[in-house]
């Protein structure tokens, strides 16, 4: 995929890829941390909740994924209400 405003893959980055991926030449950096994890399990990934409380997107690839930037950009939009 082609850099542009939706997709940016920072392969120089010493922690590239930051989740396991079967598609690093799909891996979107461009939210290199997810403007969602305030919405907890309502973020729309797949993160998991310790006993303890706290919320672990370490399996969870949702931002990283090209094909969820619209639907991530949609969710943002809905962040102040959602909050």
């Amino acid at each position: 995929m082609d850099n542009s405003s939706r997709f940016f893959a920072n392969k120089e980055c010493k922690y590239f890829p930051c989740h396991k991926t079967d598609a690093p030449d799909d891996f979107n950096c461009m939210f290199c941390y997810c403007p969602l994890y305030a919405l907890g399990s309502e973020c729309g990934g797949n993160p998991t909740v310790s006993a303890s409380g706290k919320k672990s997107c370490i399996n969870c690839d949702f931002p990283h994924r090209p094909e969820n930037y619209d639907l991530l950009m949609e969710r943002l939009k809905k962040l102040p209400d959602m909050l």
